[in-house]
């Protein structure tokens, strides 16, 4: 069955147009686009007129692609900065208006369940723990388990957007504002990061735009390849590397790296460093790149109702 699944999320909205059949995927194609609905959620609680516009339009968009390709049935769900807005009723009216498709707003949890449910999907060994690390525009999600189930998850409020709003506002990245961020996200995930190691972890699974696109600039892709992309590895030692590089960089400079669409380029440097913070923190030298991630597990999980 052909079906798909949007992802409204703080930075960017997502879509995944997959064919499922026998219980796994068959083939699976991926679409984005930047549409920013969380700006300026963190400073005001609302989501601005020009954000619901934008991604009112962008959602009909995703779904009426979605039909033109055969698609059965449409999910859609919203994560953090619909969960913080004020206003988000307005724009899942507004949404099921123009686009036939209902949103749900996720929690934080679910969020982090479905990630590690995509996650599941793509790998091989799903006995041994494993930690899945989520990097968005508004929150970061942690979770520990194995195909047996989820011991811990968490949603911490430490994003690329988030921070590079609330920490980063010169151009290039000023010293001072970047430890103001690492002190506040080291602060954030102090918590979380101590009961992560409390188990057993073999080994990190990294998710979301952030991580993604790390593994696309280390690899300087000039048209990102979700295949090679999968299951490939990025260590501590380079995202140091990177993270020097990008913080030394005009974003009208990060727009030119191959690897990095020109769109996430003004919060990358906010990503790459809550990456370095988390791994530094684990004490885990390297991640492995997953690009099935929480679209595969509303998929899975709603096929499974």
């Amino acid at each position: 069955m052909r079906v798909a699944a949007i992802d409204i999320g703080t930075n960017s909205m997502r879509l995944l147009i997959a064919d499922y059949e026998d219980g796994r995927f068959k083939e699976r194609e991926k679409h984005i686009n930047t549409t920013r609905i969380g700006e300026s959620v963190d400073e005001e609680g609302i989501i601005n007129d020009d954000a619901i516009e934008r991604n009112v339009d962008a959602l009909e968009d995703f779904t009426e692609l979605a039909r033109e390709k055969g698609c059965k049935q449409i999910w859609a769900v919203g994560t953090s900065a619909l969960r913080d807005s004020k206003n988000s009723g307005e724009f899942l009216q507004r949404a099921l208006e123009k686009s036939g498709v209902a949103v749900e707003i996720i929690s934080g949890s679910t969020e982090a369940d479905l990630g590690f449910m995509g996650v599941l999907e793509g790998i091989q060994d799903k006995d041994e723990n494993i930690l899945v690390v989520d990097i968005g525009g508004g929150s970061t999600e942690f979770i520990v388990g194995n195909k047996y189930g989820i011991k811990f998850m968490k949603s911490e409020n430490v994003g690329a957007l988030r921070m590079t709003e609330k920490f980063l506002k010169k151009d290039p990245v000023d010293k001072i504002e970047y430890m103001s961020m690492e002190n506040h996200v080291s602060n954030e995930i102090d918590d979380t990061v101590g009961e992560i190691c409390r188990y057993n972890i073999k080994k990190v699974v990294g998710i979301g735009g952030t991580i993604t696109s790390v593994a696309a600039m280390l690899a300087e892709m000039e048209v990102y390849d979700m295949d090679k992309i999968h299951s490939s590895i990025i260590t501590y030692p380079q995202i140091c590397e990177l993270l020097k590089t990008l913080k030394r960089l005009k974003t009208s400079e990060k727009m030119m790296l191959n690897g990095l669409q020109p769109k996430r380029a003004d919060i990358i440097t906010a990503g790459v460093g809550i990456l370095e913070i988390v791994l530094r923190k684990i004490c885990f030298d390297r991640m492995i790149v997953s690009e099935y991630d929480n679209l595969e597990g509303l998929v899975s999980r709603k096929i499974s109702i």
